[in-house]
């Protein structure tokens, strides 16, 4: 039988490192290949064999908060994702949830654990810490804006991500290769979809939705 393939997604080498001798000793039989950064996860998903899984951390270059995992769950929807992170917050856990996540894997949780959530994630189920529970209602504002970005296709995700990182449009269409009209037009339905007003809204919109993952020592 031929062996699965997990990409580990995480801006920081030595946990790539120590995360891959975890699932080494745990999963012998699993492939793995590394990303650290947005751009080299949609390589890997370009160019070589579709992956059974990918452990996605929250925050790497390219990345700001959930638009990585948005943006993957929209273009590569077949895809199950983990998250694994140092934030460890229920409400941070339902969120990535409500985003499309398969699973949430804390980054302290031990070998064991980690082994089961990933076995039950490729058994089709959702695996999070025992301790939460995905029936608790937060706040019912930012999850319908996450629920409003979970509706941007991959390329306005993708331009969202640039907006965020303060780019004008003719800086985002040279980066795409697309045409400055083309993202003005993704900026409007960007705009519509989340029904704000200005790009300056669309971008605190969205980081409003990462929460306590803005602060750059969380994650």
């Amino acid at each position: 039988m031929a062996s699965q393939h997990f990409i580990i997604a995480d801006d920081h080498p030595l946990f790539r490192t120590a995360l891959k001798q975890v699932l080494a000793r745990e999963m012998p039989d699993v492939a793995l290949s590394e990303a650290g950064t947005l751009e080299e996860i949609i390589s890997l998903l370009a160019n070589g064999p579709e992956p059974d899984l990918i452990l996605l951390d929250l925050k790497m270059p390219g990345v700001q908060g959930f638009s990585g995992l948005a943006y993957l769950r929209a273009q590569y929807p077949g895809i199950p994702v983990v998250v694994i992170s140092a934030v460890e917050e229920p409400s941070v856990i339902r969120r990535a949830i409500s985003l499309g996540a398969s699973g949430f894997i804390p980054k302290s949780a031990s070998a064991e654990q980690m082994q089961k959530a990933l076995q039950d994630v490729l058994a089709g189920e959702v695996a999070v810490p025992e301790d939460v529970s995905l029936d608790v209602a937060d706040d019912e504002e930012l999850e319908e804006m996450a629920r409003r970005l979970s509706t941007l296709t991959p390329q306005q995700m993708r331009v969202l991500m640039m907006l965020r990182e303060g780019l004008l449009n003719k800086q985002i269409a040279y980066e795409l290769g697309v045409s400055e009209a083309t993202i003005k037009a993704h900026v409007s339905a960007i705009l519509q979809k989340l029904n704000v007003e200005s790009r300056t809204q669309a971008v605190i919109a969205a980081s409003r939705v990462d929460g306590v993952l803005i602060a750059p020592d969380r994650i």
